[in-house]
């Protein structure tokens, strides 16, 4: 759980707010960054038919999702939490599933990183319905985010059918 240790005067928030607010940011922080990260394994060790558009759609989605954690990391800032981004905190409390080492054929390859999304989706979906009565601001900004990453999720599903 994340304390609050805000150097400011003026809270948004009330401190046992900002602190359940920002837990619960916290937990889809990780989540994108891991999911960055998932996705960033698969576009270098694609293979196979369909390789580039494959490899060049990963990206596009690598791009929403850090813009999406680094929104999120502020958020949490701004509610005068620090932000935890660090590799151990990610791969201790991810609920990302892990990514294979090596090559990973084009079929498999989008199959894992379209349950990687969803996993994501479920958690903000999730926070979306706690933060409702919480901060209607971090709700709004985890509907705008999910909505991308659901985008993303059709067009990789439109690739198994």
């Amino acid at each position: 759980m994340t304390t609050k240790t805000s150097p400011f005067a003026r809270d948004i928030l009330n401190d046992d707010k900002s602190e359940n607010v920002a837990g619960i940011l916290q937990d889809n922080l990780t989540n994108l960054i891991d999911l960055a990260l998932v996705m960033k394994q698969a576009h270098w060790n694609v293979v196979g038919t369909n390789f580039r558009s494959i490899h060049l759609q990963l990206d596009e989605i690598i791009v929403t999702v850090r813009d999406a954690s680094d929104e999120v990391a502020e958020r949490i800032a701004t509610l005068g939490v620090p932000a935890d981004g660090r590799s151990s905190t990610v791969a201790a409390e991810s609920d990302v599933e892990n990514y294979p080492a090596g090559f990973v054929k084009v079929p498999e390859t989008i199959s894992r990183v379209a349950d990687a999304t969803k996993q994501v989706i479920d958690s903000l979906r999730d926070a979306i319905e706690k933060l409702g009565e919480l901060d209607a601001i971090s709700e709004d900004m985890l509907i705008a985010i999910s909505g991308e990453l659901e985008k993303h999720l059709w067009m990789l599903q439109a690739q198994e059918a």
